[in-house]
């Protein structure tokens, strides 16, 4: 019996796996909330590209938002939802099994 790890493609979330999405999440999930432009700048994107994939993200259920204001700012805030933070949490065993030596 192989100690391989039977893992499909299938089994591998989308949603978190394209490299946006996962560079978001991943800031997210160490800073346990951020501001968009601290999550924008950690992954190096655009305001246009990174709301576009906070939206989906959001749009999951994976983030909760929090708008308000900072000094008279206009600030977002996103934070894992328990449903974010767990599939992070399955993302990253998916990715551990793939990985796994042999």
């Amino acid at each position: 019996m192989s100690d391989t790890p039977n893992l499909s493609a299938d089994d591998i979330n989308d949603l978190i796996h394209g490299r946006v999405r996962l560079a978001a999440m991943a800031y997210i999930a160490g800073a346990g909330d951020a501001d968009f432009t601290a999550i924008k700048k950690a992954v190096n994107t655009s305001d246009g590209n990174m709301s576009v994939h906070l939206r989906k993200l959001e749009d999951a259920g994976y983030l909760a938002v929090t708008k308000g204001y900072n000094e008279r700012k206009p600030q977002t805030i996103y934070a894992l939802t328990d449903a974010g933070r767990a599939a992070w949490h399955e993302y990253l065993e998916k990715m551990r099994q793939l990985l796994v030596e042999t």
